[in-house]
């Protein structure tokens, strides 16, 4: 379920560039944090610390980038948005490495996560276009937009390296290099192994029933 509305919430940002959009992920973001954290596995103190913090810097940066929708305003929500999509990585990576087994949820946690690296790095090439005079790509290379920045990233994550964009200046590009090799030690490392370690349940049933005989 997470990862079909994580799917479903790009392809919206991706071919529809209306206001409502930008609100509509935000939520999602926001709901999938709470839903990492409720299955972290934290105490129960720390978690509800959290998710009430969370839920309060969320909905400052909302309402900062609709009051006063200025450049620092609408960066300094972009970063928070890449804050929290970075810890709910950090809660579901955290929640597939405590399983022993290994299953089609976790499989699709992990797709879940690499989605988010993506969505992540795309909300702070955002905030670095905000908080440098609207200036991100070379040459200012199309338009620089949600949809542009997400495209950026995931072609960056998945290091097709089409060319079309590249970053001015050596901050962006470090970022885009940083993606890069995150979504190549990602791959290359938790998704192989849970793919690698993945057995169907009739194949657990057979073992079961082997090591009984």
């Amino acid at each position: 379920m997470l990862l079909l509305l994580l799917i479903v919430t790009y392809l919206l940002s991706a071919f529809t560039n209306s206001y409502w959009i930008g609100a509509f992920q935000l939520a999602v973001f926001v709901a999938t944090g709470f839903l990492a954290l409720r299955s972290s596995g934290l105490p129960l103190r720390r978690a509800r610390l959290i998710g009430v913090t969370g839920l309060a810097i969320s909905a400052a940066a909302f309402g900062l980038s609709v009051t006063r929708p200025n450049d620092a305003a609408i960066g300094a929500a972009s970063i928070w948005t890449g804050v929290l999509l970075l810890v709910t990585i950090v809660l579901i990576v955290r929640r597939i490495l405590v399983f022993e087994t290994v299953t089609i949820q976790s499989i699709f946690a992990a797709v879940s996560a690499y989605l988010m690296i993506g969505l992540m790095f795309a909300a702070f090439y955002a905030a670095d276009y905000q908080l440098h005079n609207h200036q991100f790509f070379a040459d200012h290379q199309g338009l620089s937009n949600s949809q542009t920045f997400q495209y950026f990233s995931f072609t960056t994550l998945t290091t097709l390296g089409y060319g079309d964009f590249t970053a001015i200046d050596s901050g962006g590009r470090a970022v885009a290099m940083l993606e890069a090799l995150t979504g190549q030690i990602f791959l290359a490392t938790l998704v192989a192994r849970l793919v690698a370690g993945f057995r169907a349940p009739s194949s657990r049933e057979e073992d079961s029933e082997r090591g009984q005989d």
